[in-house]
C-alpha cells in the first residue's frame, strides 16, 4: 500500500516537472518570435487617399494652337465641294493607318483615333458625292484651327518638276543628283532605313566613333562627295537641282526617252533657308511679286549671283530612285500616292497623316491677279521642313510646268477647319470635366491682397507707405497692386497727395504679406519602443 502511494507521488512529480518545462519552452518561443517580428515588422499598407477630381481625359490639345468648334452649317463652302474626290484620297490614307499596330510611336493630338473612321470607310464603296459628304459629317466634327493669337492659317503650293537629264555625265548634263551617302549618320536610324527625317541633327561619321556635322551645300557643290559613285543621274544646271530639292521629288526625262523618278531620301542636317526670302530682304524682288518663276528668271539672268544665293541655303537634299511610271503620281511621306488638288503637306510634329482639313479662301489659281474661290477638303499625306505650325499647309498641284506656275505664286492666308474623329470631340469631353473652385471676388481680393515679403529687407510699415503709392495701387487691378507695392522705397510717388483724388478717398487696406516659412528646429530624437510599436501596428 505504501509502495503504491510512493509510485503515484513520483508520477505526479514527473508530470509537474514536464508541464513546467513545456511552459518555459513556449514562453521562450513566443519571446523569440516577438523579437524577430520587432526587427522585421510586417509591411505597412498605406491608405490610399481619394484625389480631389476624377482622372478624366482632357479635351483635344494641339501645341501652339487655338480652335473653335463649329456646326457643319457654319463651315463656309462645305456643301459646294466635291466630297467624293476627298473621300477617295482619304481611303488611300487609310491603308497605312489600318496597318499600324498598337499605340503610335509619338503622341499627337489625334493619336490613333483615325482608325475608327478608316474602319468604317473600308466597308463602304461610295460612288456618290452626297453619301461621301454624309460619311464625313457622321464620323467627324469640324474645328476651326489657327496659330495662337492669329485668325487664319497660311498656305503655299508645291508640285513635281519635270526636268531633262542623263544617266551619264556630258558637256550639257554635268550637275550630279546624289543618293544618300554611306557616311551620313542620323541617331536612331540605319542605312537600311527608307527615308530619313527631314529635320534634326545629321552627322558625318569619321572612322568608327567620331561624328562631325555633315557637309553643307557649298562644300557639296565644290565636290566634297564627288567621285564616290553616288550619282543617280545628271542635270543641266544647279537651278534645276535646287528646285527638285525644294519640291522633294522630280521626273527626269532621259536622253533615251525614258523617265526616271526620284524622291526625297535624306538631308544634310542644316535648316532650310528660302531663297525667295533672301531676294526680298536684299530688295531684289518685291514681296508682292515673289514667285518661283521670278526666282528662276533672276537666277538664269544672274549666274554669279545665283551661285551665292543658293549657298545661303546650306540645306542639301539627297534622293533615291523610285519605281514609278509616268502615269503614277509622286509618293508622299505617308507612303501613298499624292492626289493633285487634294493632298497637302503638314507639320508632322503636330498632325497625323490622313487628317482631313477643309481649307477655304481665295487663291490666284487662274492667273497672278485672279482671286479664285477655293473651298476644298484636303488630306494630310506629306510633310516638309518649311511646313511648321498648326495651320500651315503646302498644297500639291501635280506635275509639270502648269502645276509649277500655280503652286509658285501661292503665299496666302486661308481659313483652316480640321476634321476631328467624333471620339475626340472636345465639346463632349469638356462637359465631363469638373468645374474648378470659384475664385475670390474682386472686393475680397482688393481688401486682402497677397504679397511676397522681400527676402533682403523687411516689409514696409503702414506709416512709411506713400499716399500716392496707395492711390496708385487702388487704381490698378488687385493682382498688379499686390506685385508692385512690396516695399515703400520701391514705389515712386506719381503726384502730391493733395492733388490725388483717390488719396483723399477711403483708405485702402494694407497688403497682407504671406507667412514666412517656419525655421527647421532640430527635435530631440525619440526613443523607439519596438515592442510598443509592434502592438500598435497589429
Amino acid at each position: 500500500m505504501a509502495l503504491e502511494a510512493l509510485t503515484k507521488h513520483l508520477s505526479y512529480g514527473r508530470l509537474a516537472v514536464a508541464c513546467c518545462a513545456l511552459a518555459v519552452l513556449c514562453s521562450t518561443a513566443a519571446i523569440a518570435a516577438r523579437y524577430r517580428s520587432s526587427r522585421h515588422p510586417p509591411p505597412r499598407h498605406e491608405r490610399s487617399h481619394p484625389i480631389p477630381y476624377p482622372n478624366l481625359e482632357m479635351p483635344l490639345q494641339v501645341s501652339g494652337s487655338q480652335y473653335e468648334p463649329l456646326a457643319w452649317s457654319n463651315v463656309a463652302g462645305w456643301s459646294a465641294d466635291d466630297h467624293l474626290a476627298a473621300y477617295k484620297a482619304f481611303r488611300a490614307s487609310c491603308k497605312p493607318i489600318a496597318a499600324q499596330q498598337g499605340a503610335p510611336a509619338d503622341s499627337k493630338a489625334l493619336g490613333s483615333s483615325l482608325r475608327d473612321p478608316c474602319r468604317i470607310a473600308k466597308g463602304l464603296a461610295l460612288s456618290d458625292g452626297v453619301k461621301a459628304k454624309d460619311f464625313f459629317e457622321q464620323n467627324f466634327v469640324p474645328l476651326r484651327i489657327s496659330r495662337l493669337g492669329e485668325d487664319a492659317g497660311f498656305v503655299t503650293g508645291y508640285y513635281e518638276p519635270v526636268l531633262n537629264g542623263s544617266r551619264t555625265q556630258t558637256d550639257v548634263y554635268n550637275v550630279p543628283v546624289y543618293r544618300r551617302p554611306s557616311n551620313l549618320f542620323v541617331r536612331g536610324k540605319t542605312q537600311n532605313s527608307v527615308g530619313l527625317p527631314n529635320g534634326g541633327a545629321v552627322y558625318r561619321k569619321i572612322g568608327r566613333r567620331k561624328l562631325v556635322p555633315y557637309y553643307d551645300r557649298g562644300q557639296i557643290e565644290d565636290g566634297a562627295i564627288a567621285g564616290r559613285g553616288l550619282e543617280i543621274c545628271w542635270l543641266k544646271s544647279q537651278t534645276d537641282l535646287l528646285f527638285a530639292q525644294i519640291q522633294g521629288s522630280a521626273r527626269i526625262k532621259l536622253e533615251d526617252g525614258t523617265t526616271l523618278r526620284i524622291n526625297y531620301d535624306a538631308h544634310n542636317g542644316y535648316p532650310y533657308t528660302p531663297v525667295g526670302r533672301v531676294l526680298i530682304d536684299r530688295g531684289i524682288i518685291p514681296k508682292d511679286q515673289m514667285s518661283m518663276q521670278k526666282i528662276r528668271e533672276w537666277m538664269e539672268q544672274n549666274p554669279d549671283g545665283a551661285n551665292d544665293l543658293r549657298r545661303q541655303n546650306r540645306s542639301y537634299v539627297f534622293f533615291r530612285e523610285v519605281p514609278l511610271s509616268d502615269k503614277d503620281e509622286a509618293v508622299g511621306a505617308q507612303g501613298v500616292p499624292l492626289t493633285p488638288g487634294r493632298s497637302i503637306a503638314v507639320d508632322k510634329a503636330l498632325h497625323v497623316y490622313g487628317t482631313p482639313f477643309f481649307i477655304a479662301g481665295e487663291l490666284p489659281i487662274e492667273s497672278e491677279q485672279s482671286k479664285t474661290p477655293f473651298h476644298r477638303l484636303m488630306i494630310a499625306q506629306d510633310t516638309g521642313s518649311a511646313i511648321v505650325g498648326p495651320a500651315r499647309a503646302d498644297l500639291y498641284f501635280g506635275a509639270g510646268a502648269d502645276a509649277g506656275k500655280v503652286s509658285g505664286r501661292l503665299r496666302h492666308n486661308m481659313q483652316f477647319v480640321m476634321l476631328v474623329p467624333k471620339g475626340l470631340d472636345p465639346v463632349a469631353r469638356g462637359h465631363k470635366l469638373p468645374v474648378p473652385d470659384e475664385r475670390p471676388s474682386a472686393k475680397i481680393a482688393k481688401l486682402f491682397p497677397q504679397t511676397e515679403p522681400p527676402k533682403d529687407k523687411p516689409a514696409a510699415k503702414a506709416a512709411d507707405m506713400p499716399t500716392a503709392g496707395i492711390a496708385k495701387s487702388a487704381a490698378k487691378d488687385s493682382g498688379n497692386s499686390a506685385a508692385k507695392n512690396p516695399a515703400a522705397k520701391d514705389v515712386a510717388p506719381a503726384a502730391p497727395a493733395a492733388t490725388t483724388p483717390v488719396a483723399q478717398a477711403a483708405p485702402v487696406a494694407e497688403p497682407v504679406p504671406l507667412p514666412v516659412a517656419r525655421p527647421d528646429i532640430p527635435q530631440p530624437e525619440k526613443r523607439r519602443f519596438r515592442r510598443y510599436r509592434h502592438h500598435r501596428d497589429q
